[in-house]
């Protein structure tokens, strides 16, 4: 069973250390886009953004199951007929992947992570999923914290991970996720529940990336 990969070096390194089934050949890019083979069992692409454009490309390969790293978009947002998966650096580490998938793109969505050997459960079609919208939130009470000089980031972190076991804490997830992906993740969450209002500090630092 051959594989197209597309990922940065973080993602890479994350799919190289999952346990695989034997007979997989895997061919790891650094763009999509760079990809003609259309004669591959499956297409991963890690590095997705919702463009048009990214869409129009990733379409030629159908019906060939298409797996998009789309944490803040919905399918009903790209396209029914890829399926979500979230691999936001460090999530493709834990033992089970979450999958988002329709009806008609389940079975073949299986049949590829079950050759893989890969483990893995099927969630709402929402933004976030599962844990990253726990993870953002978590993040998000962080610097609630921090705008109210609750304490630094620093001992917040370390607090976390005594107190609460966390492999990271909430800061040095967000620096590991990406902050920008964490705040449009709220951003979109915040739009139908106030539970996910982006806090000042938070907004504060992402005008200072900008």
């Amino acid at each position: 069973m051959k594989i197209v990969v597309a990922a940065n070096d973080i993602l890479k390194q994350e799919i190289s250390e999952k346990p695989a089934a034997a007979n997989i050949e895997w061919a790891i890019v650094d763009n999509i886009e760079t990809i003609s083979d259309k004669n591959a069992d499956a297409y991963f692409d890690l590095d997705f953004v919702n463009t048009k454009e990214r869409i129009d490309f990733l379409k030629q390969f159908f019906p060939k199951p298409v797996f998009i790293n789309s944490v803040q978009h919905t399918l009903k947002e790209t396209n029914d007929a890829f399926t979500r998966i979230n691999a936001w650096p460090g999530f493709l580490k834990r033992s089970i992947c979450e999958i988002a998938s329709n009806d008609d793109q389940k079975n073949k969505a299986s049949l590829i992570l079950e050759r893989l050997n890969w483990k893995f459960c099927f969630v709402p079609d929402v933004y976030g999923m599962i844990s990253a919208r726990i993870v953002a939130t978590i993040i998000n009470e962080a610097y609630f914290a921090l705008e109210e000089n609750v304490s630094t980031k620093n001992e917040i972190d370390i607090a976390m991970k005594l107190g609460t076991n966390y492999p990271y804490g909430p800061f040095e997830w967000s620096k590991k996720i990406g902050l920008k992906k964490i705040y449009d993740l709220l951003v979109a969450l915040g739009k139908t529940d106030s539970r996910y209002t982006v806090s000042q500090a938070l907004a504060n630092e992402i005008k200072e990336i900008k």
